[in-house]
């Protein structure tokens, strides 16, 4: 699968990008906001995750900057994951690229997807010490549900402290949330 947003390209990853991850995500403050990702991020890590197979119910994709000369630029990866018999948003960006929107934009694309999908309730979190993470949560519509629980991080080495959030999709049918009537039925346009 593929999704191309305003500025960015969402694509799976291929074995050959596994040097371009690891530049991108061997920075210890990236690593120590995932629960899954090893500290240090190795080459191993980086050659194991390109070559991963796409699950059609729980996509990932590698986020790239499209331009004109080739290669896109990797900036981090945005995907669909199954956690504690749950469906969960996740994503990462190399450092460089914080603070320019491509979380909330890429996040946006996925929630997309997953309510294509059939996916209609999701669940993400932060761990308390990555406020920023939040933030993008907030924007692209999840609310928080009050919880905090403990969730290990593989990177830290122990279990940290995780704000949960959680949206609902609504119905596939709805996908673009409009034209319906007061009733909330799908009107012909």
């Amino acid at each position: 699968m593929f999704i191309r947003s305003e500025r960015l390209f969402l694509r799976p990853g291929w074995p050959e990008d596994w040097q371009e991850l690891h530049s991108r995500i061997a920075d210890e403050g990236v690593v120590r906001n995932l629960s899954s990702a090893p500290w240090p991020y190795t080459a191993e890590d980086a050659r194991w995750f390109a070559q991963q197979p796409q699950d059609q119910r729980l996509p990932h994709f590698f986020v790239t900057l499209p331009t004109s000369a080739a290669p896109a630029q990797l900036v981090g990866c945005v995907g669909l994951a199954e956690f504690a018999g749950k469906v969960e948003l996740g994503y990462w960006f190399a450092r460089e690229h914080w603070g320019k929107g491509f979380a909330t934009e890429a996040s946006r694309a996925v929630l997309r997807l997953a309510k294509v999908l059939g996916h209609r309730h999701l669940v993400a979190g932060h761990f308390i010490d990555n406020p920023a993470s939040g933030a993008v949560l907030r924007k692209i519509g999840f609310a928080p549900t009050g919880r905090v629980h403990q969730r290990h991080s593989l990177s830290r080495g122990y279990d940290a402290q995780s704000v949960e959030y959680s949206i609902d999709l609504g119905s596939p049918s709805d996908c673009d949330g409009g034209d319906k009537d007061a009733a909330g039925v799908m009107r012909a346009a």
